[in-house]
């Protein structure tokens, strides 16, 4: 970033409006209101631009802080870099009058989507909808980051329905984080916590795993015990 833009807030607001204003790059921030990351690939066909056009498009868009980058292994998304981000350009939509962002539309198979295991925890809606209502339930700390820490609430709540969290803690692994969701572009919980939570599920049989492959089925136990985290995964 430029740092006399940076000590100016009236250039910097310039900046930023310059960033925003250009077609393809404002279809882009469009796209990626709806929470969810997508690829270079992906904003290139939204913005209809070729994608080395993309690149450099997206390029400014990091400069200016408008999006971030997130690398999972070799997979390259774009996502909005936060909720102030967010926030300004709903703002900005609103006086332009601009309709509703259409919602995401993954092309994962449905059986698929709807939960499996993510090498060796829970993805897919079931597990983006986990992630989010751990959060909720203020079991877990550090949404924005991404790194998260279980509150006392939380440690108290999983070990009363069987996770050993000292154990988990003394995995040699990242004890918990968000993993992005490759059908959903939302994060569910990775890490060892994440492990740990799915063998808890297949154990107290609130999820069943598929003999042929990754999928994992959401059995009405859960419901059941765990209306408040599984209802509506």
């Amino acid at each position: 970033m430029n740092t006399a833009a940076s000590a100016n807030p009236d250039l910097q607001l310039a900046r930023l409006a310059g960033a925003i204003a250009e077609p393809a790059r404002a279809r882009m921030l469009s796209c990626l209101m709806d929470g969810h990351a997508r690829t270079a690939t992906e904003l290139a066909t939204v913005a209809e631009v070729a994608p080395s056009t993309a690149s450099a498009h997206l390029a400014r868009l990091r400069e200016e802080r408008l999006v971030a980058l997130l690398v999972q292994g070799k997979h390259r998304y774009f996502r909005l870099a936060d909720d102030d981000v967010a926030a300004a350009l709903e703002g900005l939509m609103v006086v332009a009058g601009a309709p509703r962002v259409a919602g995401f539309k993954p092309s994962t198979p449905s059986r698929l989507r709807s939960a499996r295991t993510c090498y060796d925890h829970m993805a897919g809606t079931a597990g983006v909808v986990l992630h989010d209502r751990l959060h909720a339930q203020g079991w877990l700390s550090g949404l924005a980051s991404g790194s998260y820490e279980l509150t006392v609430e939380g440690a108290v709540a999983l070990e009363s329905l069987g996770v050993e969290v000292d154990a988990v803690r003394r995995s040699r692994r990242r004890f918990a984080c968000a993993c992005l969701d490759w059908s959903e572009r939302r994060p569910h919980l990775g890490g060892a916590l994440g492990a740990a939570w799915l063998q808890l599920s297949l154990k107290r049989g609130w999820v069943r795993q598929e003999l042929d492959g990754r999928a994992l089925a959401l059995t009405p136990k859960a419901v059941r015990e765990m209306p408040e985290l599984f209802a509506g995964a």
